[in-house]
């Protein structure tokens, strides 16, 4: 099989698939023997965002895969597309969401002592039911409280390979502070 041929199935399956796609599910589309080895498949993905660089799509790392996804350029006229279709999620939920991804692993408690204001289950729910979070475990303590995380469609959705692509917590207030002095 020809690199161009593995790169076009490459393409094809980054371009179909719902979710992205790692190495270990790539490798997946070819037979033991016809694969590709990692440092090939890397080589190839890598030509395939050189590829797309200037294109409506662009192929992107995130949640330890690969996946395509539109350009900045288009994003604008996207967006219009899933404005309707997309409710806004409330600041309550969002800094719920902020919590969880910066102190993971982390009980409810937790969080409503950070906030200073209780956890709705609702919004719990809502976060869980985006599949951006998920019950890690239970703390070994008295009531057995659920660990919360973020997933993969965490990271996937916020457009990171991995937490530590977070922004750090101190660019954060500066951001608070500026949007305050702005209003």
């Amino acid at each position: 099989m020809s690199p161009k041929e593995v790169r076009d199935i490459l393409a094809a399956a980054l371009l179909t698939a719902g979710e992205p796609l790692n190495l270990h599910g790539l490798l997946r589309l070819f037979e033991p023997e016809q694969a590709p080895s990692r440092e090939t498949l890397r080589k190839l993905l890598d030509e395939l965002r050189d590829e797309y660089r200037d294109a409506p799509v662009v192929l992107v790392r995130v949640a330890g895969g690969y996946r395509f996804q539109a350009s900045e350029r288009v994003q604008p006229w996207l967006a219009r597309l899933h404005a309707v279709q997309t409710p806004k999620p409330s600041k309550a939920l969002m800094e719920t969401l902020a919590i969880i991804a910066y102190r993971q692993p982390i009980t409810r408690a937790e969080i409503e002592e950070i906030r200073g204001v209780a956890v709705s289950p609702g919004i719990l729910k809502t976060l869980q039911g985006y599949d951006w979070v998920r019950v890690l475990g239970h703390r070994d303590t008295p009531g057995r409280p659920a660990l919360l995380g973020t997933t993969t469609a965490f990271l996937s959705h916020f457009g990171l390979d991995s937490l530590a692509q977070l922004p750090p917590l101190d660019e954060l207030r500066d951001l608070e502070q500026i949007a305050a002095s702005l209003s």
